[in-house]
């Protein structure tokens, strides 16, 4: 499915999984969902309904650039952190700390500078071998892929999600996750093109069923 922009896809795919059943998990879900955004130039999902907040993901997006796991400080805007927090504080799920991991967006950088076509520009974040460090947090972002396709100077993107909560998580991470877009395309003098995104899981929970939209 191709969609204008976020605020497009979120309330089409709200639409779609609302209509469903409950599955046994207490949610509703559609699986193994990809769908592609043209228009990465707008980051916010506007329907009121959804009462996105700017303020709040772009604090998310500059705890990610700083690469520092520790949530104390963000878990003040949004308390679910609490939740995910290990006895010192820190989280498997700040994307930035991932990127930075072995200098994996540099890698990407320097690895479409060398070719501008290559197909192993990707970062990894959640890692099934890592599975012992994930009983308090699981990261829901799988990979993220940089890539060209017939025009050199256009950078297109692909978002792999393990699971992806459509009200709060798909927001907030297309809002960084185009931001991240965005950075690569400035370090690779580069023009922004199109988003794709897939979640095995995309869902709602029970507290966003039967809204307004």
């Amino acid at each position: 499915m191709i969609y204008k922009d976020v605020t497009e896809a979120f309330e089409s795919l709200y639409k779609k999984i609302d209509s469903l059943p409950e599955n046994p998990g207490k949610t509703k879900a559609v699986y193994n969902e990809c769908f592609t955004i043209k228009d990465t130039s707008k980051l916010v999902v506007k329907t009121p309904e959804r009462k996105f907040k700017t303020s709040y993901a772009e604090q998310e997006w500059i705890w990610y650039v700083s690469g520092n796991r520790n949530a104390e400080d963000i878990a003040k805007c949004a308390k679910i952190w609490y939740d995910h927090m290990d006895e010192n504080g820190n989280v498997n799920s700040n994307y930035g700390w991932q990127w930075w991991r072995n200098d994996q967006y540099r890698y990407v950088v320097e690895e479409l500078q060398r070719n501008r076509y290559s197909r192993r520009a990707v970062i990894t974040i959640y890692d099934g071998k890592e599975w012992e460090e994930y009983q308090k947090d699981t990261p829901c972002t799988l990979a993220i892929q940089f890539y060209f396709k017939t025009d050199p100077r256009i950078l297109h993107m692909s978002v792999i999600m393990r699971s992806n909560d459509l009200w709060f998580g798909f927001c907030n991470d297309a809002y960084c996750f185009i931001k991240l877009h965005q950075s690569m395309c400035e370090d690779l003098n580069a023009i922004q093109g199109e988003y794709t995104h897939f979640a095995q899981n995309l869902h709602l929970y029970p507290r966003h069923y039967g809204k307004n939209i």
